[in-house]
């Protein structure tokens, strides 16, 4: 018989995020039967978080195609190192899995079925939140309308316009929402429940990505181990930003799900606050932050409507994780409270050539701790830093 924490988290967070997925809005739901995360025994629970992908980009050229092929061997490099000693439990997906400004077809689904494919093909778990590039309408390239012309495009999928171009080429040229991106995610993922990616509450839209995972003991008398909460920050077709909402969604989830803040709390979402411009480094990356590349300034949210305030007043808060910013990995402490983590550019998509990696999180149940460092596509590792309090 499952702990009274489990009961909590399903029926306190379920339920509602079910109303808003499955039955209201007829949408497939995995949620119903899928079991929460859960800690293997005698191991540590170890996650890797791929950011920024930008699968899709430029597929009329050959070189598009081959990025998303160099992110793959990435993913994959980064998941088989994790494997030998211990295993990865579970993928983060941090946001602009696709670019979806470059994609022509009706449905970016198969660029973002693509990018999940290295860790669904190991049966590893895995959970996705929106960037500002994933449901971005297609931007026409200015050179398209210069002699050269509009090049060959291969549209996958067949288009329902009426329009004749979209009938004969099957071309959309619209984006693709983030309610058809997760729609399909979970369709998909129905029968194999290896997805953990959740639609939303409705009242929060236009964002979408914003739920909670419970991570249990492998000891059912123990209390939960931590609370991983996903939140959607916006960009591409509204503003970048976490809005009002969501703020107060959050502090009625947590207070709901961890009043007296004994669970550890983990935060994920895509493009980083202000906050994280006061923590920066001003060149070198010194101590008490760490990190191997600080190459560009924080590229921040456009306005902090108060979730930051929220998270420094709990102090089962660790850390938060971010991408956005292709040249920056570090960590920093927040106001000796709080960890504010950059992700690591996972994608060979997107700006930048500094060498791709993914950042990985590794929580240890007893004695608690967490701890993150850095693993490259070659294998090197580097940039450990302990998140919890008693880590040095």
């Amino acid at each position: 018989m499952k702990r009274s924490s489990s009961l909590l988290i399903f029926t306190v967070l379920s339920l509602p995020l079910i109303s808003a997925v499955g039955w209201e809005l007829s949408i497939p739901t995995t949620t119903a039967k899928r079991s929460n995360l859960r800690v293997r025994e005698g191991s540590p629970f170890r996650i890797a978080i791929f950011a920024d992908l930008h699968f899709g980009e430029d597929t009329w050229t050959d070189w598009g195609p081959r990025q998303d092929v160099n992110s793959i061997n990435v993913m994959s490099a980064v998941l088989d190192a994790e494997t030998p000693e211990i295993k990865t439990d579970f993928v983060v997906y941090l946001g602009d899995v696709v670019t979806g400004n470059n994609i022509a077809i009706q449905n970016a689904s198969l660029y973002w079925d693509k990018a999940i494919s290295p860790t669904r093909e190991r049966g590893i778990p895995w959970a996705t939140l929106f960037g500002n590039h994933d449901d971005a309408s297609f931007e026409w390239p200015l050179d398209w309308f210069s002699s050269s012309g509009v090049p060959p495009i291969r549209c996958s999928f067949a288009s329902n316009s009426s329009s004749s171009y979209d009938d004969v080429h099957g071309c959309a040229f619209r984006g693709t929402t983030r309610l058809e991106l997760i729609q399909e995610e979970t369709k998909a993922s129905i029968n194999n429940a290896l997805s953990y990616s959740m639609i939303g509450p409705k009242e929060l839209w236009p964002s979408v990505s914003n739920y909670v995972l419970l991570l249990e003991s492998s000891d059912d008398s123990k209390p939960a181990v931590a609370l991983l909460y996903f939140l959607d920050s916006g960009g591409g077709s509204y503003p970048e930003v976490i809005s009002n909402s969501q703020v107060e969604w959050f502090k009625s989830m947590s207070n709901t799900l961890n009043p007296d803040l004994r669970i550890p709390e983990l935060i994920f979402w895509h493009i980083p606050s202000k906050a994280y411009k006061k923590v920066a480094p001003r060149l070198w990356i010194t101590k008490p932050c760490t990190g191997s590349i600080n190459k560009e300034k924080v590229a921040a949210q456009e306005a902090e409507n108060g979730m930051m305030r929220v998270l420094e007043k709990r102090s089962s808060v660790k850390a938060v994780f971010v991408g956005h910013n292709h040249g920056l990995d570090w960590c920093c402490p927040y106001k000796d409270k709080l960890w504010l983590c950059f992700a690591r550019h996972t994608g060979y998509g997107g700006y930048g050539n500094w060498a791709r990696g993914s950042r990985i999180l590794e929580i240890t149940e007893t004695p608690f701790r967490i701890k993150s460092w850095i693993r490259m596509e070659d294998g090197s590792v580097h940039s450990e830093v302990g998140l919890t309090c008693d880590d040095d």
